[in-house]
């Protein structure tokens, strides 16, 4: 018989980035030397204190659930974050700690969205917001947005297209795909003209910390009402710990808690004592040149990039990914990607898998791989290009 499958899960997409990064994986297993720039997830090992903590509550065996929300000294301690970063005066009451922050934003959309309602959101953007609204039978109102905009949304567009359906906007700062930050009056204003609309802020600050010219700024140093998301994943580095955090007004505390007591049960436990390692003088110390690191990277593979022919409309301001135009080489960057990994083994991610605006055109490459990879890759694309 042939199984019955929900309309839901049928209008779900796959997630081209990670169909891209398990034929990698196979390319890597059969012996090929594949440069991986697909995903985002960077290359250094979780930082030694971390990994210190967790093995020390591995030693004590004190694996057991915890509260829903979070166990209270890691909610004390982002809160404490929060005062350190941005000199906000945060209450832990108010930080409810999720299974990485995919599970933040799906609490998020089902707390803020009904079936049938809108959520605003750029046009390049992750994936996987577009598919979690679906999944609540809710739908991503994408709206396009180009260099000119910095991919971002403004009061502007945002006036152009709210419906009455709209329920709210999504903005992440940085952004992926692009990089991209909105500055504190841009942000402001946005803020302001949701507030304006009774409708719902949500920011995503998942790459917080990975800002290259210009400190982080967060949504709750002008909008106390917004809904922050962040992880432990990008600047953290904690990618396969599965952690992340929302900030929420404190009236909807009690709503996300019980969205989280059956969505998650818990936040994985080892995890959570993991990261209290997290903020530690030790590891900001390994983070920051980290980040310096990350720095050097983009600013290879953009000089690189453009050297043959890429065209890079806004240098990436944030996070590890540069959104390169690639319209001079293909018309079709889905098809020219799979080419790229089989024949050359580069691994990067098409524009498709970011919405629909101009997708055929962009390539997003991620530079969580080091310098020599990033050497070895532009010197795989000179030869494709014939340029050797």
């Amino acid at each position: 018989m042939n199984p019955v499958f929900s309309q839901r899960s049928q209008r779900i997409e796959s997630f081209k980035a990670m169909d891209l990064l398990k034929r990698a994986a196979e390319l890597d297993a059969a012996g090929f030397d594949v440069v991986h720039m697909e995903a985002g997830e960077p290359d250094f090992p979780t930082a030694e204190p971390i990994r210190r903590a967790a093995m020390k509550l591995l030693e004590q065996g004190g694996i057991k659930y915890t509260p829903a929300a979070g166990i209270w000294p890691l909610r004390e301690k982002i809160a404490q974050w929060y005062r350190r970063s941005y000199g906000l005066n945060i209450s832990p009451e108010r930080i409810i700690v999720t299974t990485g922050g995919s599970s933040g934003l799906l609490m998020l959309f089902a707390l803020l969205t009904d079936a049938g309602q809108q959520f605003m959101i750029a046009d390049p953007g992750y994936p996987c917001n577009r598919q979690l609204l679906r999944f609540l039978n809710a739908e991503p109102q994408m709206v396009p947005t180009a260099a000119e905009q910095h991919y971002q949304l403004n009061a502007q567009l945002l006036e152009e297209h709210w419906e009455e359906s709209t329920a709210g906007v999504l903005l992440a700062s940085p952004a992926n795909p692009t990089g991209a930050e909105l500055d504190p009056e841009t942000l402001a204003e946005l803020a302001g003209k949701v507030r304006a609309r009774g409708g719902s802020l949500i920011v995503d600050e998942i790459y917080h910390g990975l800002s290259y010219e210009t400190p982080s700024y967060s949504v709750l140093q002008c909008d106390d009402s917004a809904y922050v998301v962040n992880s432990f994943s990008k600047y953290f580095g904690m990618t396969g710990w599965r952690l992340g955090w929302i900030v929420a007004p404190e009236a909807s505390v009690p709503s996300l808690e019980k969205l989280a007591q059956n969505l998650m049960i818990s936040p994985p436990t080892l995890s959570q004592y993991a990261a209290l390692a997290a903020f530690d003088d030790e590891t900001l110390a390994i983070l920051e040149t980290r980040k310096a690191a990350y720095q050097a990277r983009r600013d290879r593979l953009v000089e690189g990039l453009k050297a043959l022919g890429f065209e890079v409309p806004l240098l990436p301001a944030g996070a590890f990914y540069v959104y390169a135009d690639a319209s001079h080489l293909t018309d079709d960057t889905y098809q020219f990607c799979w080419q790229l990994l089989e024949e050359e083994h580069i691994a990067c991610t098409p524009g498709l898998d970011f919405g629909s605006y101009r997708s055929q055109s962009f390539i997003r490459f991620s530079y969580t791989t080091g310098l020599e990879r990033i050497d070895l890759a532009l010197e795989r694309l000179k030869r494709r290009f014939g340029q050797t």
